[in-house]
């Protein structure tokens, strides 16, 4: 009895390959998604300050008095 065909074993090495090559393309996708998540909620957070910021041509002078707390 003889080892298995050389074209066989070329066979089963390359679906080996691809198998891995799927798994780590599902890793890289799942890796994109939450990135894309993380990046959606920083634009969101970062809109919502800019919203909280005062307009700069219409703001007064800030004065640092202003900004010292009540108990002092």
């Amino acid at each position: 009895m003889s080892g298995p065909h050389p074209a066989d074993q070329r066979l089963t090495e390359l679906e080996i390959k691809a198998s891995y090559t799927e798994d780590l393309l599902d890793q890289l996708n799942l890796a994109l998604y939450r990135q894309q998540q993380q990046i959606d909620r920083l634009v969101q957070e970062l809109a919502r300050l800019r919203q909280q910021m005062p307009e700069a041509g219409s703001a007064a002078p800030r004065n640092l008095r202003d900004e010292i707390p009540p108990h002092y």
